[in-house]
């Protein structure tokens, strides 16, 4: 009996031994498979946020120059009013930073209209457009871009290689070793360099002011059907002219083609008596 004991309690502690590890092993395992869906959450988010960054990038990137047309549709007889009303707002700086760049305007009863270019900020884009619509009939409406990011850069290692150059030259100029033919070709060299740097930046300003800013154009006619009476009125009012045009045209005509006729008679004439002589 003691001999049996004493294998059965070792094999009792073995067994209890073996089935804490396995327990422990399961545990791990189990904790490991819980773990391991958090790694490709992380690679997506990951790659959420690089793609964010690029797009990011990218729109930073973009230099975009934005030019809209607006076709805006009221009575003739309130569109100097509206044309005024828009030029104040944009002189006045009412929706942001604005400058009028064209007005005209078209009277008489032959498609009477105007039009206004404004460059604004981005934000008075739109205001602009409500202001100078309000109560009319809004037509046909256009936006166009153009990237300048190529140009853009372009023009900033244009400026960078001349301000370069002409560290360079006046470095060159300082020298006191210098000839005087030398000298006065450094000053014409700096000259001209000069000239190309500010050239360069006035195009880079002129790049940014289109970048920062929008062309806007508001084009205002009169409805479709005020638009067609007035042509129809216009053509009775001018078939006198039409008319006493095309008599002026024919009696042009006709005192052209007098020294003719009486040139191709004499001809006739000569060429009868010349035949005649002939017969006899």
């Amino acid at each position: 009996m003691r001999d049996t004991v004493k294998w059965v309690v070792p094999l009792l502690a073995m067994g209890l031994l073996v089935a804490c590890s396995k327990s422990d092993e399961s545990a791990a395992l189990g904790g490991g498979y819980a773990a391991a869906p958090s790694a490709p959450m992380r690679e997506v988010a990951m790659a959420d946020a690089a793609a964010n960054g690029a797009a990011s990038t990218a729109r930073e990137k973009a230099m975009l120059a934005y030019e809209h047309d607006v076709e805006i549709r009221l009575p003739a007889g309130e569109i100097p009013a509206r044309l005024q009303v828009a030029q104040a707002a944009c002189n006045n700086s009412k929706f942001g930073e604005c400058v009028v760049l064209n007005v005209s305007q078209r009277g008489g009863d032959v498609m009477p209209g105007g039009s206004l270019t404004v460059r604004i900020v981005p934000a008075g884009v739109e205001p602009m457009i409500k202001l100078a619509s309000a109560d009319a009939e809004l037509g046909n409406r256009s936006t166009r871009a153009e990237d300048l990011a190529v140009v853009v850069r372009d023009n900033n290692v244009a400026q960078t290689r001349l301000r370069k150059e002409l560290e360079r030259l006046r470095e060159f100029q300082e020298r006191r070793d210098l000839a005087v033919a030398d000298m006065i070709a450094l000053s014409k060299q700096i000259a001209e360099s000069e000239a190309q740097l500010e050239a360069a930046e006035q195009e880079g300003a002129q790049h940014k002011r289109r970048i920062d800013t929008q062309l806007l154009t508001l084009n205002f006619q009169p409805p479709g059907g005020e638009s067609g009476r007035s042509e129809i009125g216009q053509a009775f009012r001018d078939f006198g002219e039409i008319l006493s045009s095309g008599t002026a045209w024919l009696i042009r005509a006709f005192a052209f083609l007098i020294p003719l006729a009486v040139l191709l008679t004499v001809l006739v004439i000569v060429v009868r008596r010349i035949r005649r002589r002939k017969h006899k």
